[in-house]
């Protein structure tokens, strides 16, 4: 049986079309990067996965069950939601930020197994000496860190991350990126993000949903979707792909396309 399926999903915000008849499967293990112009249906289709949204038509199912026949609870074991940035933040410790993360198993208030588990993952990451810090005193990748841990605290089968190497510097794109893959290996979750860097995800996405206007325009391994006839009419960029190096660059972008 498919682990996750996306089977014809469509969207709208009042009138506008927002997502076409979405299809895909996702495996346990598999990283999938979901790409696209701005506009073109990334976050909206992660907040549809995770329940948060219900699609106007079609279904998402886990192990065969609609994520729409499951309890708030139930998703939240389910999946690890990191989204691209918070409304806020408080002055709370690290340690006390990430347990909020284990709010699907907590019935009144964290209980020593909960910040056991916290400081477990904050362990796993190598973030162990930060659990005592003010979340409002880390830096932008130590942050990215950090909410990947408070996701992954839940103890959930899939990950989704919106936008994760967003306003970072090379090495902590490259650090985000070398977590994300260890986790989705070690323990085999599967792993959809939304990215704008497409040489990140030929590199690091086992398949590549290229989305254009709210639809699939292209789905597969990095090297078939990501080509530069497909860059070009997407994006409306010219660039050089170069495959041997993994890499993608962009040279110049049409007036119209």
């Amino acid at each position: 049986m498919v682990f996750l399926r996306v089977d014809g999903v469509e969207f709208s915000y009042r009138s506008i079309d927002v997502l076409k008849n979405i299809r895909f499967d996702v495996d346990r293990g598999e990283i999938v990067s979901i790409v696209g112009p701005n506009g073109s249906g990334k976050t909206t289709l992660l907040r549809v996965i995770d329940g948060i949204l219900k699609p106007r038509k079609g279904s998402v199912y886990i192990d065969g069950k609609t994520v729409h026949s499951l309890s708030r609870r139930d998703i939240a074991k389910i999946f690890g939601y990191v989204p691209q940035r918070l409304a806020s933040l408080q002055p709370v410790t690290v340690i006390e930020f990430v347990v909020t993360g284990r709010k699907p198993y907590i019935l009144f208030t964290p209980t020593k197994k909960d910040y056991e588990k916290a400081f477990e993952i904050l362990k796993e990451i190598g973030m162990e000496d930060k659990a005592n810090r003010r979340i409002t005193e880390l830096s932008g990748g130590e942050l990215q860190m950090i909410l990947i841990a408070r996701a992954l605290v839940s103890e959930p089968r899939i990950l989704l991350l919106d936008e994760p190497t967003s306003n970072l510097d090379p090495h902590h794109q490259i650090e985000i990126m070398n977590l994300i893959k260890r986790i989705a290996r070690d323990k085999n979750i599967a792993v959809l993000m939304a990215l704008h860097d497409l040489t990140l995800a030929y590199r690091y996405s086992d398949n590549v949903i290229m989305m254009r206007r709210g639809e699939v325009f292209s789905i597969g391994p990095p090297e078939k979707v990501l080509t530069e006839e497909n860059i070009l009419y997407v994006y409306g960029v010219k660039t050089m792909v170069i495959p041997e190096l993994k890499t993608i660059v962009f040279l110049e972008s049409i007036a119209k396309y």
